[in-house]
């Protein structure tokens, strides 16, 4: 069995904490960026080098990295759009020029392209690096997909976003993006040309819950083990592909536990294994019956266990954001909009209360 991860890399509404794991429990090691909101969090694997985005509110977004864990910063040029650039929100007349909003996620390249890393940001714009960072370019071919300006939307905030970004460990040049409200969409050429792998998807909230295009997943994964089987807690259930997303299939029922909720993570090694956190509704966004519970299924979604040993079973009103749950070497975790952070070293068996005192978590990433 492979050794618990040592660190997590925590990203919150007043900051970033770095913890680790040792012979007294979790204690945060690094407390960074105190009082901003840090809506993603993460290690590249490739250089160990953790990113920070920032957001600043009245500031605009930033972006950070560190090379020492988070002891010390060094702040790098966020991504701009174009001046050419357009984009509509729901409530618009007219388009307006398109500016960074929020960054969602930062995604390192390929183990074969390293100084390669993608951003994905609100209002819909997908950037990349070739320069480990130090400057950011829009994926035109994604910004100028002819669906984009008529049927991309925001889901829950005024513009697009693009939260998921996969890239395919066999082959760098396929990558996936999840984008609310649009859909998940792949290169397999860099970049190139992008196709949506939106089928078997619905959308009970548009005219046509079966198009194309206007689907809202919360967020998109898959296992390294076999990247063709992918994962999706969408705004209207969860769904799997065994097929590249080439065709999707729903594998939860309204009214069943689990259904509706934000975070989902694969296994790192078996593909029909997968975690979610689930809430009751998107009408109603707390713990389902008031019992915080962790969802796994071992047979592709088929059936599902809901996992509670260790978290509260009474008047729990919490919910995990989309990028708050995470999963490596057998070990689990996951935070809340409360700020309670909880881990388990037995696939979810069992659950130890991290804390209780974190601002409200938007990221939980691990980092051996």
């Amino acid at each position: 069995m492979a050794a618990p991860s040592k660190t997590m890399i925590v990203g919150t509404r007043k900051g970033l904490f770095v913890l680790k794991n040792g012979k007294g429990g979790w204690k945060v090691s690094t407390y960074a960026h105190s009082a901003s909101p840090v809506p993603y969090a993460c290690v590249d694997p490739r250089h160990g080098t953790l990113w920070a985005s920032i957001d600043h509110g009245h500031w605009g977004c930033k972006l950070h990295r560190s090379s020492d864990l988070g002891k010390t910063w060094e702040e790098v040029e966020a991504p701009k759009y174009p001046k050419s650039a357009r984009v509509k929100s729901w409530s618009d007349t007219k388009a307006v020029a398109a500016t960074l909003r929020y960054i969602w996620v930062i995604t390192p390249g390929g183990a074969d392209e390293p100084e390669r890393m993608y951003l994905g940001t609100e209002p819909g714009g997908l950037f990349r690096s070739d320069d480990g960072g130090e400057t950011f370019q829009l994926v035109k071919a994604l910004w100028n997909h002819p669906s984009r300006a008529t049927q991309w939307f925001g889901g829950g905030r005024d513009f697009p976003g693009i939260h998921s970004i996969l890239v395919d460990p066999r082959d760098s040049r396929r990558v996936l993006v999840g984008v609310s409200c649009a859909g998940v969409f792949e290169t397999t050429d860099g970049g190139k040309t992008w196709e949506p792998r939106n089928k078997g998807l619905t959308a009970d909230f548009l005219p046509d819950p079966d198009a194309e295009i206007g689907q809202d997943p919360h967020f998109v994964d898959f296992s390294p083990a076999n990247p063709d089987h992918l994962w999706m807690q969408n705004h209207c259930g969860i769904f799997r592909s065994t097929n590249g997303a080439k065709s999707w299939k729903q594998v939860s029922k309204v009214g069943q536990l689990p259904h509706f909720g934000f975070a989902v993570s694969v296994d790192e090694k078996n593909p029909d294994v997968a975690w979610v956190v689930p809430a009751v509704s998107d009408t109603h966004r707390i713990a389902v019956d008031g019992k915080m519970s962790v969802c796994r299924t071992t047979d592709g979604g088929k059936t599902w266990r809901a996992l509670r040993r260790g978290l509260p079973q009474k008047n729990c009103y919490d919910i995990t954001f989309r990028h708050a749950l995470d999963n490596t070497n057998g070990s689990l975790a996951f935070g809340t909009t409360t700020g309670n952070l909880y881990f388990s070293e037995d696939r979810g068996q069992s659950w130890e209360d991290v804390s209780n005192n974190l601002p409200p978590i938007y990221s939980v990433r691990f980092a051996q």
